[in-house]
């Protein structure tokens, strides 16, 4: 199949060489695997590798990886990046595809130096995974959008009309009693509902440019915790994994702590009341490497910043993961399912990127963002 050695060694639990089984765990993976040398030169590539490419394994290491990918691929400068930085590198939305393995194989890449052999180096594939959620970026931005209109009519045609019943049922509300009264009140509470509602789905329909300033996203993410344990979150342990080393951001503070006071509160209302272990978890890190293409255009944007709110809760039903930042989807049952929508909004106008990723007991929101240049 390939150049590739492996020590004759035997598996304490198998009588199976380790050769044996390291090339049946390389191959049990989805994602296709080459390993190529300081030469170019493809040394291994498991099966996965042989159905994308459409050439064999044994044919494909006497190969080249010029002669595999498109002609100035950017996979080939992608390696000796790697190879002169000796560390690891992702970049996301990269077409290979070519008239062998078909058109549009749009992939993910993560190209890794191997150590232990320098000029060495590993690259696997991943289909669709990152490129897609670029797009559900964009389709989030325009989701959230489509209620601009619906927003801005409510605002001017119901908000009047909802004024008077207001103020009728208040009228009212001082001179009727007992269940008259009470319904009074009831109507009062429901326009004061309806209102909020609007307010926020007004919001959707500011287009301006965000005013933005230069943040530490730690100031941010402890105010949004002494927001949380002053209030709704009290009862919830909090965690902070902070790196101080973190540079500045370029955002603007207020809707920054919309975004996160939202996590956060759906993080707590995911573990419960009556939640005796409850735990969120505030975490920061930086993720080298980290690039995506922006889709109808050329350019890479590089998101190292990485900040997540985790959580212990029940989780996010399968079902509504491909819709959770959608308007009007809510896991809550007397939710407007606008909060979430809101967020994605604000994030792509910062120019960033949100996922989510949830299984029971463990829910984690992760907001990518880029540094602040003073260029």
């Amino acid at each position: 199949m390939a150049d590739v050695t492996f020590e004759k060694t035997m598996d304490l639990d198998s009588e199976a060489p380790i050769e044996t089984n390291i090339a049946a765990t390389l191959n049990a993976l989805p994602h296709p695997l080459i390993r190529v040398n300081d030469a170019g030169n493809v040394l291994y590539a498991n099966m996965a590798a042989e159905h994308f490419f459409r050439i064999s394994a044994n044919v494909l290491a006497k190969r080249r990886l010029v002669e595999i990918v498109p002609f100035g691929s950017s996979l080939l400068a992608l390696v000796e990046q790697v190879r002169e930085r000796m560390a690891p590198i992702n970049e996301y939305g990269v077409d290979l595809g070519t008239p062998v393995n078909g058109s549009n194989r749009v992939v993910d890449l993560q190209v890794s130096p191997i150590f232990e052999v320098p000029g060495d180096i590993l690259i696997m594939l991943q289909e669709h995974s990152a490129a897609k959620k670029m797009d559900q970026q964009l389709t989030y931005q325009g989701a959230a959008r489509s209620v601009t209109g619906l927003g801005s009519m409510l605002a001017h045609e119901v908000r009047n009309p909802l004024s008077g019943i207001r103020g009728a049922a208040q009228l009212l509300e001082d001179v009727v009693e007992g269940e008259d009264q009470a319904l009074a009140h009831l109507i009062k509470e429901e326009v004061d509902r309806i209102c909020t509602l609007v307010d926020r789905m007004e919001t959707f329909g500011d287009l301006y440019p965000v005013q933005r300033e230069p943040l530490n996203i730690h100031t941010i993410l402890n105010h949004v915790k002494k927001l949380a344990t002053s209030g709704f979150a009290r009862h919830i342990c909090f965690s902070d994994e902070f790196d101080p080393s973190l540079p500045l951001i370029l955002g603007n503070r207020d809707q920054l702590i919309q975004v996160f006071l939202n996590l956060v509160k759906n993080a707590a209302e995911s573990i419960g009341k009556d939640t005796s272990d409850g735990e969120i978890i505030l975490k920061t890190a930086f993720r080298p490497g980290i690039r995506l293409s922006v889709p109808g255009s050329g350019e890479k944007v590089t998101l190292p910043l990485e900040f997540s709110v985790i959580d212990n809760g029940a989780g996010i039903d399968s079902d509504l993961m491909p819709h959770l930042f959608d308007p009007f989807v809510s896991t809550k049952a007397m939710g407007s399912g606008l909060g979430l929508a809101l967020v994605a909004k604000i994030v792509r106008d910062h120019d960033a990127v949100i996922e989510c990723d949830s299984e029971k007991n463990h829910t984690r929101f992760r907001v990518l963002m880029a540094r602040h240049s003073e260029t």
